[in-house]
């Protein structure tokens, strides 16, 4: 199964160069089926360019606490000297949604067919 996402130019570079491996995201509708040997077709808002990714693995957690405290830092897109706080992603889903649906880890990697 192919899905589309898009990224903002930061985490999109991340990923292109192989730093960030676990793509962060609310288990709402239609992200909940995403497994293992689907594709993820990520475009770069600002930008507009296009990269595709193989899912590795998908791992599901009630919160964001849950998934920081399961996974480095590192593959979540941060960089060493960063602090990894959940809460940066109250930036992009509203706490409600989290505890409605819960979130996913979604282990990448770039597909450089």
């Amino acid at each position: 199964m192919l899905y589309k996402m898009n990224l903002a130019s930061e985490p999109f570079i991340s990923i292109k160069e192989g730093k960030k491996t676990i793509e962060m995201r609310l288990k709402s509708k239609g992200r909940e089926n995403i497994k293992s040997g689907d594709q993820i077709l990520f475009t770069d808002r600002c930008s507009g360019e296009q990269m595709m990714v193989d899912v590795i693995s998908v791992s599901g957690f009630s919160t964001f606490d849950e998934l920081y405290k399961y996974f480095d830092k590192t593959r979540l897109g941060y960089k060493e000297d960063e602090i990894a706080d959940p809460k940066d992603m109250l930036l992009y889903y509203k706490e409600e949604d989290i505890q409605q649906f819960g979130v996913l880890a979604i282990e990448i990697k770039v597909n450089n067919l």
